[in-house]
Parts: structure tokens; C-alpha cells; sequence
């Protein structure tokens, strides 16, 4: 329950509370209440007015039993939770050059306790073998006693923390947004959806609360197959009915149920079902097995190999659709899928055979209209057939389509590429152009139907933060996190000093990260770098490199941004050795921003603008980019990337080439945001009295009713 409650704190900042006060007189617990919003501040956080009511109302005991839990949860979500320590003491300050550094390391190396010249052996050439290299020289209680406080303003990040409802209602309205998001959740947000459902199973509303208190409450629509999976697996666990509509959500289920992946990426091991569970999981394939759907088998053809050994399913005859699936598998019947017939005309130069062939799938027409409207069809023809699947579709994919076309005005820098965990690649931009009237008309026809399907909007507020921030249209290499917002989203960035951190710890073997900055000219050219290799220039200060984190390690890069005479700022984390990003016992990424006149520690929680989980595929992780427009304003741009590297020892020297690429072709995309979806509302019109905001935080004085969507929430606003 207090996982669950942590949840709902982080991802929601709402702290859940029962509606009637517990214990005590009014009053009893404002002092409590008092010093733990004193002690939230020193993290950054705050309670809002109505919150700080409630908790003095409660007796002090259960103030102090709630303050512990919060504070623990958002001190988790900032990264305080863990002691940050930095290599060099008094960090920015006296960092020494890299070459001074080195040479003292050789000196103490070489000299003995009485000062006489040690023998020379092939390690202690080894720079990273010296003695003292790689780890703390000092204590923490050092780092503390070295730096004065950190001077207090107006600038630095203070997040409220909104009063909640219980954490029945309040769990049961995060699972739901959960369940029913228009995009794809990461890995996190599976997690916490598979987390959700088993509590909201646990704990039904109450009687008259709504709904039915034995059924696990289903939002109307569930359109990504991997959220779905995760509901049937508490519905499968519940004996209920199970949400089937294609043979591979059974497939995703059963490796769900079995603690694999239900994005069927790696394969997964079959547990034993119970005689019930096989049943179900049979019953559910044979609803929707049709001869047409048979088509989807070969895709995932060893997983249904595998998982026919565990259902038995020639034991149920009278279930004989199923029963082909397995057939189909085991290539004992032939079927074949659309994409395999689709590629064939294509193939063969029948274009209009694959557009007729995809009205019976609009997603996938959409998908491939940039390639129809090159095939040699008449573009008039793909149009009409893009209009028809239009009103069928999804509105993520009508949203993605409409970014993709707006891409093809001009030829790319390169095209990136990037898988469910991040893994980015790049290519040159080989395809022909599309015409610009046939782009016109395509964006028009999507802009029409997006349009329709928004909510009425009332009175529309946006705030113009918010209008940069990009649509989430795929949130699977987004690990959730304080101040994160899509990619290609842009923010601004305030402040004298920018310092960005890594902190890890290692699982079982010793792990090396290293922090770096590659930084680029206004043509992403002539790099210049800082990191292990190279500790200070004219704006930039590395805090020094470690090399092992059996207690955990920080790094950390300070820019001085008045100072910076380059304009493109990339972060790296690069793994040198040891154990990937998602079997680390811990890693994670932020920045922060501050005067120069701040003082404080290395890290200071009310500094941090950012942070969040490293956990992609990659070996070289890119969060984000700092770049300075023509202004003079500084700004951040969302990555969200990982490349593939090198198994071990990467440098950012290594990498520069590819990074290069990839960050341009990334930041010279444009990306939609909710500039274009505020456009669309305000071109819908609102006849409704009721108020819908745009923004980066829930406001303090919103109207009752109003319908308020933040980064958090934004995918609830993507149409269905």
C-alpha cells in the first residue's frame, strides 16, 4: 500500500488523504504540519494552502507518519535519497587541470613514504590502476564541512503538492489514465499500471461508490495492447472476463501472466497454468481466431510454439480455432499475414492492389502512405483511401502521420530511427520528395479529422511554457521523473550555472560511468570535450572520474552558461565498464540550475530542474541537449536516446561522429506540440462553460470543473 501511495505522490503530486480528519482536535497537528513543509522545502517541494489544512487537522502522530512517507517519495523523485559525494572537494571550485592532476597521481605513485623512486612496473604505468584514482579521497561529512550553504532564491524550483482524495479513488483514477492512454507507456508505467490493478483488485469502491465492487473497473477503451495485457492479467487472476481482440493479446496475457514481456520484444518462459487459466487463455484465442487474423501467428511463431506446450490445446477440441493457431505455429497451416501480401504487390509494382488491400486495416494504410503516395499510384487515389481510413484510425497514429508529413517538406539532415528502448540509429535521407499540394492536401484531410474528435475545449487556457512541449506520442524511452517531457519537447533554461549529474551503484560486479559533454558549433561541427580525459576548459568543469560504485558514485559538469562560447551542450553518460543501465542496482540522470553566488553543495535537491531513470538498451546514453538560440537564451531540448556503443570502454571521442548526426537530425526535426493541438482546439471552438488548461503545473486557483492537462497527464488528451 505505501508503493502505492508513493505512486500516486510522484506521478500525480497529490497527496491522498481520507476526506474526514483523523483523530485529535482541529488544530492538533499544525506544528507538525508546519515543520514538514519546512522540511519538503529543502527539497523543493511545498504544500499547497488546502493540503497544509488538512494535515493540521490530524492528530500529530499520523502528521509525522504521513510526513515520513512523503518526504521519502518526493526526495526519491528528485534524487536527494541518495548522499552525493564528488571527486574533487571543492568542486567547481580549484578542480585542477588534467595534465596537473595526472602528473601528481604519477608522483605519489612513484615516490615512496621516505621520498625515494619506487621500481617502475607495467602496471603503475596503467594511469587507471594508480593508487588513489577512481575513488573518493574524502568522507562525505568532508564534502559538507568543505562547501557553505546554499544561498536561498526566488528562482530555485519550489513544486506544490496538491491535497488528494483517498487512495482508493485516488489509485483508482491513476490506473485508469494508465490503462487508458492513447500511447504506449514505458517500462516504468507498465509497472506501476500492473501494481495499480492488483490494489484497485484488492480494494473495490465502496458500496454507491460507482461501478461494480467485484469487477476490477475497465476505463471504455483500452487502445495499447500492452496496457491491455496488464489489466487481463489481474482480470485472469480474478477469474473475470478477459479483453480480447486479436490472437496476439492472448499471447501478450500469457507472457504477462508468466513474468515475461508483454511487449514481446524478448521471449519469454511459459509457467505451468492452472487447468482455470488454460481454459480462459483457450477460450479467449478461439473468440477471435478467424482465418484473417490467423495471419498475425507467424510473426511471434516460436512464442506460440512454446506456449502450446503449456496449454495443451488439443485437449479442448470443441474449442478448434484455437486449436489452428497451434497448427499455424507449427507450420502445419498456412497463413498469411497482410503485411506479407501488402509487400508482395508493392513488390510488384501493384500499387493499387496494396491500397485496396489496406482499407481493411487503416492503421497500417496511414503507416504507409508516404510510400503509397510514392509508389506510382495516382495521388488522388491514395487521398481518398487516406480520408476513409482516417475516420477509422487512432488519433496517435493520425497525430504521428501529421508530424511525419510536415517532416517531408524538405529533405532531412538524416533519418532517425529509434526503437522501443531508445536505441537510436541514423541514415541519410535518400527518399524522393512528395509534392507539395499532395502534402497540403494530406495534412488538411488528418488536421480535419483530429480536429473533430477533441473534446470541447470551454474556455481554453494555455500556458505559454506549455506550448513547446511535444505531443507524447510514444512514451516508451521515457523513464518517468521530475520535470520530464517528451521528446523534442523544449524548455527553457535559467540561471548563471547549468550542472548536470550521473549517480549509479552497482548490482554485483564493478561498474564504471562516465559523465561527458560534447559540445558543437552552430553547425554541429569542430567538438570540443569535456571529460575524464580533459577536466576543465574556458566554461565547463568536470567533477572528477570514478571508477567503481559499490556505495554508489556521482559526477557531476558545471557550464558556465554567460561564459559558453559554443551554443550545442550534449551530455553523455557513456558505460566504460561494467553492468548496462537497466541491471544496475541504481542510475539516474538531472540537471540543475543556480547563480553563481548560491554557493552550496554539488548537489542541491531545490536546484533540480530534471531527473529520472537511466535504463535504455545503449552503452552511450543522450537525455537531452542544451542549445543557445540566436537570443542569447539558453534552452533544453528532449532526447530520449541511447546508442549502441562499444561493449566497453566508451569515450565521448569515440562517439563524436554519430552523436553529431543524431543530435542535429533530432533537433532540426519539428516535432508537434501542443501548440498545433491548442491551434486545433481553439479552431474547434468551445460552447461548453466549463475551463480546459494547458501547463506545466496544475494551477492553485483552477474553477471547480475544469479539465486540466500537464505533462503528466497530457496523453489523456491525445483523441481516442
Amino acid at each position: 500500500m505505501d508503493n502505492v501511495e508513493s505512486l500516486v505522490i510522484t506521478r500525480r503530486l497529490r497527496v491522498p488523504l481520507d476526506a474526514a480528519p483523523e483523530g485529535g482536535g482541529p488544530g492538533r497537528g499544525e506544528v507538525a504540519a508546519r515543520q514538514l513543509d519546512a522540511a519538503l522545502l529543502s527539497a523543493g517541494f511545498t504544500c499547497s494552502p488546502a493540503l497544509l489544512e488538512r494535515l493540521s487537522g490530524l492528530s500529530v502522530e499520523n502528521v509525522i507518519d504521513l510526513g515520513v512517507r512523503v518526504l521519502a517519495a518526493v526526495r526519491h523523485l528528485v534524487g536527494d535519497h541518495v548522499r552525493h559525494n564528488a571527486y574533487f572537494i571543492d568542486f567547481p571550485r580549484n578542480v585542477p587541470g588534467t595534465a596537473e592532476f595526472w602528473a601528481g597521481l604519477m608522483r605519489r605513485s612513484l615516490l615512496g613514504p621516505d621520498a625515494s623512486v619506487q621500481e617502475v612496473t607495467p602496471q603503475t604505468l596503467d594511469l587507471l590502476t594508480l593508487p588513489g584514482y577512481g575513488d573518493y579521497p574524502h568522507s562525505y561529512a568532508d564534502l559538507l564541512a568543505a562547501h557553505a550553504e546554499l544561498v536561498p532564491l526566488a528562482g530555485d524550483r519550489v513544486t506544490v503538492l496538491d491535497l488528494g482524495g483517498d487512495l482508493r479513488s485516488e489509485a483508482r483514477e491513476l490506473y485508469l489514465s494508465l490503462a487508458g492512454s492513447q500511447v504506449p507507456l514505458p517500462a516504468e508505467d507498465l509497472a506501476a499500471l500492473r501494481e495499480l490493478a492488483a490494489f484497485c483488485a484488492q480494494h473495490p469502491p465502496e458500496p454507491g461508490a460507482g461501478g461494480a465492487p467485484e469487477h476490477i473497473p475497465v476505463p471504455e477503451h483500452i487502445p495499447v495492447r500492452e496496457n491491455r495485457a496488464v489489466v487481463n492479467e489481474a482480470r485472469l487472476a480474478a477469474g473475470l472476463p478477459l479483453l480480447v481482440e486479436t490472437v496476439t493479446d492472448v499471447l501478450r496475457l500469457a507472457c504477462g501472466a508468466s513474468g515475461g514481456d508483454v511487449t514481446l520484444a524478448t521471449a519469454t518462459r511459459f509457467r505451468s497454468f492452472r487447468r482455470a487459466e488454460r481454459r480462459a487463455l483457450l477460450r479467449a484465442l478461439d473468440a477471435v481466431a478467424t482465418d484473417a487474423a490467423l495471419g498475425d501467428v507467424p510473426r511471434f511463431r516460436e512464442q506460440w510454439k512454446r506456449l502450446g506446450e503449456r496449454l495443451h490445446p488439443h485437449e479442448y477440441p470443441h474449442l478448434p480455432r484455437a486449436v489452428h493457431v497451434f497448427d499455424v505455429a507449427r507450420g502445419e497451416r498456412r497463413a498469411r499475414g497482410l503485411g506479407s501480401r501488402v509487400e508482395t504487390a508493392l513488390a510488384a509494382g501493384r500499387a493499387h492492389e496494396a491500397v485496396e488491400l489496406l482499407a481493411s486495416s487503416p492503421g497500417a494504410l496511414l503507416r504507409r502512405l508516404d510510400h503509397l503516395l510514392r509508389a506510382g499510384t495516382d495521388p488522388a487515389r491514395v487521398l481518398a483511401a487516406a480520408a476513409t481510413a482516417a475516420r477509422a484510425a487512432s488519433g496517435r497514429v493520425l497525430l504521428s502521420l501529421r508530424e511525419h508529413l510536415h517532416n517531408r517538406l524538405a529533405p532531412a539532415a538524416g533519418r532517425v530511427f529509434v526503437n522501443r528502448h531508445g536505441r537510436a540509429w541514423t541514415s541519410a535521407d535518400t527518399r524522393p520528395p512528395l509534392a507539395a499540394d499532395v502534402l497540403a492536401q494530406a495534412a488538411d484531410l488528418l488536421d480535419e479529422e483530429i480536429a473533430r474528435r477533441l473534446p470541447d475545449p470551454g474556455r481554453l487556457v494555455v500556458e505559454p511554457a506549455m506550448l513547446d512541449v511535444a505531443l507524447p506520442l510514444s512514451g516508451k524511452a521515457v523513464a518517468p521523473g521530475l520535470g520530464m517531457l517528451p521528446r523534442g519537447s523544449l524548455a527553457p533554461v535559467e540561471g548563471e550555472l547549468l550542472r548536470f549529474f550521473v549517480h549509479w551503484r552497482q548490482a554485483a560486479r564493478r561498474t564504471d560511468y562516465d559523465l561527458s559533454a560534447l559540445m558543437l558549433d552552430d553547425a554541429y561541427g569542430d567538438p570540443e570535450y569535456i571529460s575524464w580525459t580533459n577536466y576543465t576548459n574556458d566554461f565547463a568543469t568536470y567533477s572528477g572520474d570514478l571508477t567503481t560504485a559499490a556505495h554508489g558514485a556521482s559526477e557531476f559538469i558545471d557550464i558556465a552558461l554567460r561564459r559558453a562560447t559554443r551554443p550545442v551542450v550534449v551530455p553523455q553518460v557513456n558505460i566504460y565498464a561494467g553492468e548496462p543501465f537497466d541491471e544496475a542496482a541504481e542510475a539516474f540522470f538531472g540537471f540543475m540550475t543556480r547563480d553563481a553566488a548560491q554557493e552550496g553543495l554539488p548537489f542541491e535537491p531545490r536546484t533540480v530542474r530534471m531527473k529520472s531513470d537511466l535504463r535504455g538498451a545503449g552503452r552511450v546514453a543522450l537525455p537531452l541537449v542544451f542549445l543557445r538560440g540566436d537570443d542569447g537564451a539558453w534552452r533544453a531540448k528532449w532526447l530520449h536516446l541511447y546508442l549502441k556503443g562499444h561493449p566497453a570502454f566508451n569515450q565521448v571521442e569515440g562517439n563524436r561522429l554519430s552523436t553529431g548526426l543524431l543530435v542535429r537530425s533530432i533537433v532540426e526535426r519539428e516535432y508537434l506540440t501542443v501548440r498545433h493541438l491548442a491551434d486545433l482546439l481553439a479552431r474547434r471552438g468551445g460552447a461548453g462553460e466549463h475551463t480546459t488548461y494547458l501547463g506545466l503545473r496544475a494551477p492553485a486557483d483552477a474553477p471547480e470543473g475544469a479539465r486540466i492537462y500537464t505533462p503528466a497527464t497530457l496523453h489523456e488528451l491525445i483523441p481516442a
